[in-house]
């Protein structure tokens, strides 16, 4: 069983995959690669000059990947709550873990099969979002939502900076106390 699930790889997902990895925690990213970041082209991001949507996903994953988040390629057909943690299923496989991250984007669809509540989305193209509180909880236990699925804008530094919010508060809640990741210059 692993620690935490993550459903897509976009900057939400890649941001999450990094602080629970970097935490030290068992981590597997499910990754249908659809992410619209694909398609961009980012001069908006701070700390990057330029960069193309392709070139900024497989640096957050390698950055995910260097921590000990763990890959699997597949689009996620089933999510359910059982009594020990939460079942993750794809077209070929299944996964448990105490937590879910979801990090889906545009696309809410297990929502309903999930027993997820859903809302209307405020951002433009945005039709549907998972309901959240302010931690990124959904109204099923263990799973949680980042990102434009929950709400936030679309640009690449905020889904990024969510799916790190969204993480903090799962390892939090999986440590029993606040967690705080601050790295130091070396002397």
């Amino acid at each position: 069983m692993h620690d935490i699930i993550i459903v897509g790889a976009g900057p939400a997902g890649a941001s999450a995959a990094i602080f629970a990895a970097k935490a030290g925690k068992k981590v597997l990213v499910v990754d249908s690669d659809q992410s619209v970041t694909k398609r961009a082209w980012v001069v908006n991001h701070y700390g990057v000059m330029e960069t193309s949507g392709p070139d900024l996903l497989e640096t957050g994953k390698k950055q995910a990947a260097q921590f000990g988040a763990e890959f699997a390629a597949g689009k996620v057909t089933g999510l359910s709550r059982e009594e020990d943690g939460v079942s993750v299923k794809t077209e070929d496989a299944s996964y448990r873990a105490q937590h879910v991250i979801l990090a889906t984007g545009f696309l809410t669809d297990l929502a309903e099969a999930a027993g997820l509540e859903t809302i209307p989305g405020t951002e433009p193209r945005v039709k549907t979002i998972f309901k959240t509180d302010a931690q990124g909880k959904t109204n099923v236990s263990g799973v949680w939502a980042a990102g434009t699925c929950a709400g936030v804008s679309v640009h690449t530094i905020i889904t990024a900076g969510d799916g790190a919010k969204v993480a903090i508060n799962v390892i939090s809640e999986l440590n029993g106390e606040r967690y705080v990741d601050h790295d130091v210059l070396k002397a």
